[in-house]
């Protein structure tokens, strides 16, 4: 990996991070969350007129992620609403890819290196040590660990059907503006349905940071997909999960969470679960 790919990958994972940040700040979460995807439509819609319509075999898979898309967005809303930045966000982007390497391993009968096996083990051992030792309490919320974990199997699911969709459409570029603005559209219907025509107005004032959320999550993923043109895909995945430490540093500098000696602990081996599970 060059040198401007790795720091392209690391500006990325610190974009990815800074989003999820901004859902903490002003609104209540599920506006803030809802305010960025509807953001991501909004600039996704900009950039239709120059890419190809998805090819006819990727539209189910569109179709499915932006319902995984959905109820990512819920319950990632309920998590952070209950939970810090620096519990959830590792929590929910460290079980994600255990279960991908899970399915892998019992579904699609891909066996793991040793160094993969070393992978899951050190992701069980921060997640437990995140979920039980990294919140501010003593004892974990229980809304807040199950809404965070339910959270990874969305991203689990929607990483799953992403690649695959994105290789049926062989433009993976036409694939994620298409998926943005698929992604906006829904999410302005559940929140229209959820808390009616007043939520909508609510969000009048919050415009300019859910365009900075928004450029954030594009950019973010757009560097990712680009990366993964450049350098090997394992070792891109791999190295944006920095965005574990990116969020426990946000969290710790910008939203006033505590910075424990066993929250430093746990992300530090979530992240290495994350490089080994990858290089295994």
């Amino acid at each position: 990996m060059t040198t401007p790919v790795l720091l392209a990958v690391l500006a990325g994972a610190l974009m990815h991070a800074s989003w999820n940040a901004l859902v903490k700040v002003g609104l209540d979460r599920l506006l803030g969350i809802s305010l960025i995807q509807i953001a991501c439509g909004a600039l996704a819609l900009l950039g239709v007129a120059f890419v190809d319509l998805p090819q006819t075999a990727a539209w189910p898979w569109l179709a499915a992620s932006a319902l995984l898309h959905v109820g990512y967005n819920l319950f990632l809303a309920r998590a952070y609403r209950v939970g810090d930045l620096g519990q959830i966000y590792p929590i929910a982007r460290g079980c994600a890819p255990l279960l991908v390497t899970l399915v892998g391993l019992f579904a699609l009968s891909e066996r793991p290196t040793w160094q993969g096996y070393l992978g899951i083990a050190l992701l069980i051992t921060g997640i437990v040590c995140m979920a039980f030792r990294g919140g501010r309490k003593r004892r974990p919320d229980a809304m807040a660990l199950n809404s965070a974990l339910t959270t990874s199997v969305f991203i689990a699911g929607y990483t799953l059907v992403d690649g695959l969709g994105a290789r049926a459409n062989n433009d993976a570029l036409s694939y994620v503006v298409w998926l943005f603005l698929l992604n906006g559209l829904v999410m302005i219907g559940v929140l229209g349905a959820m808390r009616g025509r007043s939520a909508f107005l609510a969000l009048g004032d919050y415009w300019r940071m859910g365009l900075i959320g928004g450029g954030l999550s594009i950019s973010a993923y757009g560097i990712t997909i680009w990366a993964m043109t450049q350098a090997p895909i394992a070792l891109v995945a791999a190295l944006r999960e920095t965005s574990v430490l990116f969020a426990i540093g946000i969290g710790v500098m910008c939203l006033g969470e505590p910075l424990q000696r066993e929250r430093l602990l746990a992300g530090g081996l979530i992240l290495g679960g994350v490089v080994m599970t990858h290089w295994g």
